[in-house]
């Protein structure tokens, strides 16, 4: 007999605690049932609340609309026997839902739409999702009466925090992510200690700061040790897609006066970003110093792995990244796979540092990025770890749409994902296409478009677009692309014609 969760008025922190570990091993019997049968009955409860700093929140425009990224994990549905309970701030567009299920090849649209209980807080304020649910008693009992067995239920969230930590107390349900007591492992500064730990080579810092103070004399204390440094980097712990990263440039004379002053000129990742309200937050959340890594040949690759409830760790995917912004800091978007000259290496690096996490608990999907360098004249690539995301991130939708649309699955040794026809597959993808000229269209218009111009996914080529954040389209202008092919010059194609093509259509009563 399952005891029945507790209410909000019951939770006291002590009661939480020991709720929250007593769900725990669910989470293992959850995922043995499911392992072993691939049509096992089952219920998702999908709350895709980004629970992050809300000053940092604030550079990220259309932010509620974020939510929508996690709609790709209606693959769950494939599984007929499967159900979803799936939770929003504002409401998802009708159109916007019936273009997600009408690429769920082999269920019928309407037998996947019936195991769906799709509910809305009715609220855009900018605050978490999560923060809101925990506002509204009566919607946390619609969450619990669209979950048919407790005992094979989940919360899966985009990010855990102790707000997700009661939520997953108070539906009496086992969370699908890190727990919140090791996030700390995934700050700056956490995550290069787990490096060392690791034996991953990382660049040269300190971490663990609080103050300007600290700041100043750590970025003395680097060019002491390396004094060819020309740049460093500033970040804070807990910014997210690189918006809390500044880079600093040393003076030719390298003293506390002189790098005080400099640091008057640090270079923000977002121009909308002081130094009053850079330090502001940096006092709050902490953050590190670290080398500005040179190099003739620069990428940003990641790694995504998870970490399964008995400890084991598993390649997801690995990713060139997109960086862009004032600074070349901010995450655009993202190439899968990662290029093949350092492909399985970041892999394997990234192994090492999963097998760390899984020594010190932690049950999560999660991220690790690098920083790739090669001289000219080089063949070889250097490569080093600069940060843990234990959550899900930008690389995260993107790979679900492929596994969403295909039904394929990665090749462990090589990196590459295969369709179940044998076609590697290749993507493109970005969270930021954004124009003035795409205000105002609405999800109908978006639909139109893309029905004329033939933008669909063909499942006969296994190539086309696929499109996501079609909610933030009206009022930012802004949307999301995934282009996939069975090409990296494909992908390219595909991408270019999309961007070609929005910007004719958006061109219409200008």
């Amino acid at each position: 007999m399952i005891p029945k969760p507790p209410f909000v008025s019951d939770l006291g922190p002590e009661r939480e605690a020991a709720e929250f570990d007593r769900l725990k091993p669910r989470l293992a019997e959850v995922w043995d049932s499911i392992a072993m049968r691939d049509e096992e009955p089952h219920t998702s409860v999908i709350v895709p609340s980004l629970t992050l700093d809300q000053s940092e929140l604030q550079k990220l425009q259309g932010a509620s609309f974020y939510e929508e990224r996690l709609l790709f994990l209606l693959i769950r549905l494939r599984n007929p026997r499967a159900r979803m309970v799936f939770v929003t701030s504002q409401p998802v567009h009708p159109l916007v839902l019936e273009y997600y299920f009408q690429l769920l090849v082999g269920i019928p649209a309407s037998h996947a739409r019936s195991r769906l209980t799709l509910l809305c807080a009715y609220d855009a304020s900018p605050r978490s999702l999560t923060e809101k649910i925990l506002e509204r008693p009566r919607l946390i009992e619609r969450i619990r009466a669209g979950i048919t067995d407790p005992s094979r239920a989940y919360l899966t969230v985009f990010n855990s925090t102790p707000l997700e930590r009661k939520l997953s107390v108070l539906l009496g349900i086992p969370l699908n992510g890190v727990d919140p007591e090791l996030s700390g492992l995934g700050t700056k500064s956490g995550s290069r200690k787990v490096f060392r730990e690791a034996g991953v080579r990382l660049p040269d810092g300190m971490e663990d700061l609080r103050t300007r103070d600290e700041v100043e004399r750590s970025l003395l204390e680097l060019k002491r040790r390396r004094p060819s440094l020309r740049k460093a980097v500033v970040k804070l712990d807990e910014s997210f897609s690189g918006e809390g990263n500044a880079i600093f440039r040393y003076p030719e004379t390298a003293d506390l006066p002189s790098i005080r002053e400099a640091l008057e000129r640090l270079e923000h990742a977002v121009a909308s970003e002081t130094n009053a309200s850079y330090f502001e937050k940096f006092e709050r959340m902490g953050g590190i110093v670290e080398e500005f890594l040179e190099g003739d040949h620069k990428t940003s690759p990641s790694v995504q792995l998870r970490v399964d409830p008995h400890g084991e760790v598993i390649p997801i995917s690995t990713h060139d990244q997109v960086l862009g912004g004032t600074s070349g800091q901010v995450f655009l978007g993202c190439l899968f796979p990662a290029a093949s000259e350092y492909r399985t290496r970041i892999q394997e690096e990234a192994l090492k540092i999963g097998a760390v996490l899984a020594r010190r608990g932690v049950v999560s999907r999660f991220g690790v990025d690098f920083l790739a360098t090669r001289e000219h004249g080089s063949e070889e690539w250097t490569v080093s770890a600069l940060e843990i995301n234990l959550r899900m991130g930008g690389t995260t939708h993107p790979y679900l749409a492929l596994q969403f649309i295909t039904g394929g699955q990665l090749d462990a040794g090589t990196g590459l994902f295969f369709s179940p026809r044998g076609l590697p597959k290749y993507y493109r993808a970005t969270d930021n296409l954004k124009s003035d000229a795409y205000r105002g269209l609405l999800p109908e218009d978006l639909i139109e478009i893309l029905t004329i111009n033939g933008l669909h996914y063909s499942h006969n080529s296994e190539s086309g677009v696929l499109f996501h954040l079609i909610g933030a389209l009206s009022q930012y202008g802004k949307l999301g692309v995934t282009a996939i092919g069975n090409s990296r010059e494909e992908v390219e194609r595909l991408y270019e014609r999309t961007l070609t093509i929005l910007d004719r259509e958006t061109a219409y009563g200008r």
